[in-house]
């Protein structure tokens, strides 16, 4: 008779369960780990087996029996140590050291030679997973329990040690569940305020709506002009999380490895160094994992030096940036990974950066062609709002009167964003960048004579399609920031003013 604990691992971004399965037969000593284990995976033989010993029980190698360890279903490749404690406790229980009821219990947790207990990558998920498997308690590494917290309907165990969890499962010194928390969302802590940057009121007024409608932006303008200040600002001013919303990145956040203590309050800000490769950017590998892309889900990716970065990983932004999610596809398995980003790209209008300033510029001819093809066409269409940025006179600098504060912008850029979701609350989107055609139509319809004025610039802009409908999205970001119900003459002249001027391209 064979014992079976429910364990998981996590496949993309969700929980998937695992049956581990032991059994012990009459014969020389071998220890078997089946069901497409990896190295880690493998190498749970020994630490099961020193945790066990230094644990004060018997030990595999003082019985002659064969153990064979099941990781069920068999087809599915395993990945990592956090099948070491349902394996522990499998063999306690097969070998009559051991005696407790595994029915509704859900195991997960590395072991330390010495029997503590490791904490592991992607528990939020996991703990999904397993109240959604109909189990109703969950026993993870103490450190995992800060993110596991939030999660209802399962009974939460913190296990420090082999000991102490073989003690509550006999009742000998039972451990009390943790307390589930509430989400509490914290506005993103960062030292640039809107209020201290001098100058530069259109791109202040550009990142608002780029805020409120959750809408790509790119800057060009000359070094030191404030490019990557107002970008590390944007965090200010973006609204809060839900629930929901963290719930998810946190799930990302802890299958990546880089999750702290707890869930995510805030918006992640990444701001990749432009070496980057696309696989990093994307995501990939042999078994896909996410990459900076999906890591800002919800929040800013910021790409400084934009032309800077390879050819290829620009491009690859293509589809990212216009179904906001990126499928990746290898030989092992295609995933698909969420990426609603607003992307801020920065860039110089030349490489050495002095076109169009006071400032000679030194480019020749044929490097300003090639620093202008590093950015196409497709991926100009796909950002909404471009910010040219040109110097600051020095004596504004030193002016003490300054703008508006970044909770002031805030307030406004969350008012907007509250009305988006009632306007969304029946479809699948919740922002105005996230309309397509269907619902252009139906939210964001125009006038005739704002018809008229649309089709003017369009044909004096040279306009494309794709390009037509960014603007109308952006003008229907802009009327709810003014809390207009339509969208008004000056709404689409002021959306217009965010299309690139070709000069500055070429």
């Amino acid at each position: 008779m064979s014992s079976t604990l429910v364990s998981g691992q996590v496949v993309g971004l969700k929980g998937v369960r695992i049956d581990v399965e032991i059994d012990l037969l009459p014969g020389l000593h071998r220890f078997t780990i089946v069901g497409l284990p990896d190295k880690a995976t493998e190498e749970a033989r020994e630490r099961v087996s020193a945790a066990i010993k230094n644990s004060n029980f018997r030990p595999p190698q003082k019985k002659n029996h064969r153990i064979t360890v099941n990781l069920a279903p068999a087809d599915l490749p395993k990945e990592g140590a956090l099948f070491d404690i349902p394996i522990a406790l499998g063999y306690l229980r097969e070998s009559e050291q051991l005696k407790f009821d595994p029915q509704g219990k859900f195991f997960v947790g590395e072991l330390a030679l010495d029997g503590t207990v490791r904490p592991v990558r992607g528990i939020l998920p996991l703990a999904i997973a397993a109240r959604d498997f109909g189990c109703t308690e969950l026993f993870i590494p103490k450190e995992n329990v800060p993110e596991a917290s939030l999660i209802d309907g399962i009974s939460i165990f913190e296990v420090s040690t082999l000991r102490a969890l073989t003690d509550h499962l006999t009742g000998t010194a039972p451990i009390t569940p943790t307390a589930h928390r509430k989400f509490v969302p914290t506005p993103h802590e960062t030292r640039h305020d809107f209020h201290d940057i001098k100058g530069q009121e259109f791109a202040k007024r550009g990142l608002e709506i780029a805020a409120a409608g959750n809408h790509h932006v790119a800057f060009i303008g000359p070094p030191g002009t404030g490019k990557t200040l107002l970008a590390r600002a944007l965090a200010s001013v973006l609204p809060p999380l839900s629930f929901k919303e963290a719930l998810e990145i946190t799930s990302i956040h802890s299958i990546a490895g880089s999750l702290g203590q707890g869930v995510m309050s805030t918006r992640p800000y990444r701001s990749p160094h432009h070496t980057t490769s696309y696989v990093a950017l994307i995501g990939g590998g042999t078994i896909p994992k996410p990459g900076e892309i999906t890591l800002a889900h919800k929040g800013v990716l910021f790409l400084d030096e934009f032309p800077e970065f390879e050819r290829r990983v620009i491009e690859t932004l293509r589809e990212p940036l216009e179904e906001r999610s990126v499928t990746v596809s290898r030989a092992k398995g295609s995933m698909n990974f969420p990426a609603d980003i607003m992307l801020v790209a920065a860039m110089n209008p030349c490489p050495c950066g002095n076109r169009g300033s006071q400032k000679e510029c030194v480019c020749a001819p044929r490097d300003l062609l090639r620093y202008s093809r590093k950015i196409s066409g497709p991926i100009i269409d796909r950002i909404d709002i471009w910010l040219t940025m040109s110097p600051v006179d020095y004596k504004k600098l030193e002016e003490k009167s300054s703008g508006e504060s970044s909770t002031l912008i805030r307030k406004r850029v969350e008012k907007a964003r509250l009305l988006q979701q009632k306007r969304f609350s029946k479809t699948t989107i919740s922002t105005n960048s996230q309309m397509g055609i269907k619902e252009l139509k139906t939210f964001a319809s125009l006038g005739e004579d704002e018809q008229q004025l649309l089709e003017v610039a369009a044909k004096k802009l040279d306009l494309s399609a794709r390009a037509y409908h960014r603007v109308i999205k952006v003008a229907r970001t802009i009327a709810d920031l003014e809390n207009s119900k339509t969208i008004k003459k000056e709404h689409l002249l002021e959306a217009l003013r965010y299309r690139p001027h070709l000069e500055t391209l070429e």
